[in-house]
């Protein structure tokens, strides 16, 4: 392909023109073509889930009790680390496109799509947490669809993201498999 050099300097001036236009809004250029008050919306929403699934998994570290809890415990406090990094990485993002994080505690639960749940037992608290992840990767995947094409970077962040949690998803599916059958089933039964 052949490129005509004054085609290609009416594009570079094309360009200019439209950077200048709402030059304010920084990232967000007259070529974002997702709707930026609901994407705002939804990434906001991913923020409190994410901050949910912080002070559950940290919440569950501190609780854990039983044969299996000590490495478990752990494990629950390395996801809590990751969440957090996702919920950095979000609340930048929502900066980034001119919004403003909402990490308000009141409403938290409310604008979450995971609960926060007291678990007794470190089977319940595995149960929960897979839920929880469950609803994450299926909530990222929506939020990705939706997207598609419109806002490549916040999909590029939210793929990224969601490949930790359907990590986290399957280490959690598997600690279920330390314990006695008859507890898997009425993990499950619930």
């Amino acid at each position: 392909m052949k490129i005509n050099p004054s085609e290609h300097e009416n594009d570079v001036e094309n360009l200019r023109v439209q950077a200048l236009v709402n030059l304010e809004q920084g990232a967000v250029t007259p070529g974002y073509s997702a709707n930026l008050d609901e994407v705002l919306y939804y990434l906001n929403e991913a923020l409190a889930t994410e901050l949910v699934c912080v002070l559950r998994y940290r919440s569950h570290h501190f609780m854990a009790r039983g044969i299996h809890a000590k490495g478990i415990a752990q494990e629950f406090l390395v996801h809590a680390s990751e969440e957090l990094i996702h919920a950095d990485m979000i609340a930048a993002r929502i900066v980034q496109l001119g919004g403003e994080p909402n990490f308000s505690p009141d409403g938290l639960n409310a604008r979450s799509h995971v609960e926060f749940t007291a678990s007794k037992t470190l089977a319940e608290m595995i149960r929960e947490n897979l839920i929880a992840e469950r609803i994450a990767i299926d909530s990222y995947r929506d939020l990705i669809q939706y997207l598609a094409n419109d806002d490549p970077t916040t999909s590029r962040m939210l793929k990224e993201i969601l490949a930790t949690e359907e990590a986290h998803a399957d280490e959690l599916a598997d600690w279920l498999d330390d314990f006695p059958a008859t507890n898997v089933s009425e993990i499950f039964s619930k």
